[in-house]
């Protein structure tokens, strides 16, 4: 019997073989740890999208992995299969802030864990990551630095300037701070932190944007509430 031959008979005779009820234990931690990962992040995340449409991704997520992980792991032919279907997935959604991608791969992690059995050593460790997150939530609170989202938008050209709107915001907003820009051949997008004193604040932004330019997009997302 040659190398080939061993290699062939050990793939066919491992079989996976998992315990149901130690399976529908950790589908249901993974999905209450994903489930308090995703309230953590919407409530003390920093990113300018919305938190709330992506923090429902975390439960698929989790769940999946530790599906698929509890499948492949007790069996090496599946393993092997599994790298050649992941080969030729592509995934095209853009994530344009760090943040979204470290809370994914904490999804992950968690998935993982379960998955592979280490139930303790998961749950300490994401323990630990929710404490501190919630800590620096607690400790420095994006609502102190500002209480909106402004996001200004445009299609098509003659493009208004970075500098143009920048000058145009800052003399009606107590607050102003850049965090992200976003510039195509036929587009752009720019991402402010600002705070306002009122309402009236808010009007008089919006009309002073809107006469730059009439193709504009303006959107304000709270993030705090107005007094």
């Amino acid at each position: 019997m040659n190398a080939t031959q061993s290699f062939e008979e050990f793939i066919r005779s491992t079989s996976p073989t998992v315990d149901p009820w130690g399976f529908l234990i950790n589908l249901g931690l993974s999905a209450l740890f994903c489930y308090l990962l995703s309230l953590i992040y919407i409530r003390y995340g920093r990113s300018l999208s919305n938190r709330t449409s992506f923090g429902r991704v975390f439960l698929m997520v989790g769940v999946t992995t530790m599906i698929i992980i509890t499948i492949v792991k007790s069996s090496l032919a599946l393993s092997l299969g599994l790298v050649g279907a992941l080969s030729i997935v592509r995934f095209r959604t853009a994530i344009k802030e760090p943040e979204e991608l470290a809370f994914l791969f904490l999804t992950i992690a968690i998935g993982l864990g379960f998955g592979a059995g280490q139930r303790l050593i998961t749950m300490l460790g994401a323990g630990a990551v929710f404490a501190l997150l919630a800590g620096r939530g607690l400790m420095y609170p994006a609502a102190r630095l500002s209480n909106l989202y402004l996001i200004v938008g445009q299609q098509g050209s003659p493009a208004i300037s970075l500098e143009k709107i920048t000058e145009t915001l800052k003399d009606r907003c107590s607050g102003l701070s850049l965090m992200r820009f976003d510039e195509s051949s036929d587009s752009f997008e720019v991402a402010y932190m600002v705070q306002f004193d009122d309402y009236r604040q808010i009007e008089d932004a919006k009309r002073a944007l809107r006469e730059c330019s009439e193709s504009i997009t303006v959107s304000f997302v709270n993030n705090d509430g107005i007094m």
